[in-house]
């Protein structure tokens, strides 16, 4: 499987921004997909998830603000990021499972900033 990241980029506090992470590979495989991030000095953490049948699950912190969403036919997985703030700051990545192997896309970089 492998996934490509993009989306970022600079937007100021209060702004949205999209991410997209285009799987290819294996997919049928795929039985979950994540976003997730790692701000500089720490530790990569997790955002948000969406499984096969669509049920969606988000980290305290950006729940009501960050909507995950896909596209069967793209196969493609959205992060829509709204009302961003500061501590958004990150490199973010998508992550999915398959066959019970975790696989990586490179990040992609979210800056909030005035």
């Amino acid at each position: 499987v492998q996934l490509q990241a993009s989306g970022g980029g600079l937007v100021q506090p209060g702004g949205s921004l999209r991410l997209s992470c285009a799987a290819s590979g294996s997919i049928v495989k795929i039985t979950r997909m994540g976003w997730y991030r790692q701000a500089p000095g720490k530790q990569r953490e997790w955002v948000a998830g969406i499984i096969s049948g669509g049920s969606t699950i988000y980290a305290t912190s950006v729940k009501g603000r960050f909507t995950i969403s896909r596209d069967n036919a793209k196969n493609t997985v959205y992060l829509q990021m709204n009302s961003l703030k500061p501590e958004d700051t990150a490199v973010y990545y998508c992550g999915a499972n398959a066959g019970g192997v975790d696989y990586w896309g490179k990040g992609t970089l979210v800056t909030v900033s005035s």
